[in-house]
């Protein structure tokens, strides 16, 4: 079946756009390399990439649980599957790219994950990705059972964090990338937390998760630039005041999550607690 296609046989646009969405960045990166536009360190910029849009695809496939959630669309449901694969292809893309830097030297490779920190939590999530994708199809979930996949693929959620820790480590002194992933992260989970404590999803109680939820990303960043650099968490943290520069990751947290609060505002639908997902609970995961 083409990935476009639903399962009554029809063209999906929602699926057509995510589909496209998942090839676009690696269209980009191969436009990039066959232009000389990836610097002089071409191969190690683009296994930048890669891992960012793994980590980004990531977060876009725990987003729809909660989106569903919140306005009420449920038909997003099918795009889940595509997007957690499409993390796990440039989370591969990625690997394949940092083993052709290292020549593809199987005995340097092993010795670099194992040596190296950041490398052993980033394969532990490697690995823990494989499972899931393996796992992901619908022959798989007949043959575990709907509880037993939900509770494998469970896993998503400290999989995000190890690949945000990777990401963090990896970053050195510049971790406004990092940080927003982990922002989002922090968004997500309190719209899961709100969801499995049956707290119904009004504006106002939105637009508070928003605020915890930028208050979380700016604490966070500012704990880790004291710990892990010479940078003090109260610089990093006064950072956030200033917009001469950069917009800081707290503040497009809560960007997001108070726009994600309008979305509720604007919904008139009678409010709901908690919605059965289409396909039983092997669906519900996310």
């Amino acid at each position: 079946m083409y990935p476009w296609i639903d399962r009554t046989g029809r063209v999906s646009a929602l699926k057509a756009v995510a589909f496209a969405a998942a090839l676009a960045p690696a269209l980009w990166i191969f436009l990039e390399w066959r232009l000389g536009w990836l610097g002089p360190r071409q191969l190690n910029e683009a296994i930048h990439q890669t891992g960012l849009w793994s980590v980004r695809f990531l977060i876009a496939t725990l987003a729809v649980t909660p989106l569903r959630h919140i306005a009420g669309w449920t038909r997003i449901l099918i795009i889940r599957r595509m997007l957690g694969l499409t993390a796990l292809a440039y989370l591969m893309l990625h690997i394949g790219l940092y083993a052709a830097d290292q020549s593809l030297d199987v005995i340097r490779i092993a010795t670099e994950i194992a040596l190296r920190t950041y490398l052993t939590i980033g394969f532990v999530a490697l690995l823990a990705m494989l499972a899931l994708g393996v796992t992901s199809t619908d022959g798989m979930i007949r043959r575990l059972g709907a509880e037993k996949w939900r509770r494998l693929h469970g896993l998503v959620h400290p999989i995000a964090i190890l690949a945000i820790l990777h990401f963090f480590m990896q970053s050195k002194i510049d971790v406004s990338e990092a940080a927003l992933m982990l922002g989002f992260l922090v968004l997500l989970e309190l719209y899961r937390l709100l969801v499995r404590r049956r707290v119904p999803l009004t504006a106002a109680t939105l637009a508070a998760t928003a605020v915890v939820g930028g208050l979380a990303t700016a604490l966070l960043e500012a704990g880790w630039y004291g710990v892990a650099t010479k940078i003090p968490a109260s610089a990093a943290l006064e950072a956030n005041l200033y917009f001469d520069l950069a917009i800081r990751p707290a503040w497009w947290v809560l960007g997001v999550g108070l726009s994600v609060a309008l979305l509720a505002a604007g919904d008139r639908r009678p409010t709901v607690k908690r919605h059965r997902p289409v396909g039983g609970p092997a669906a519900a995961k996310g």
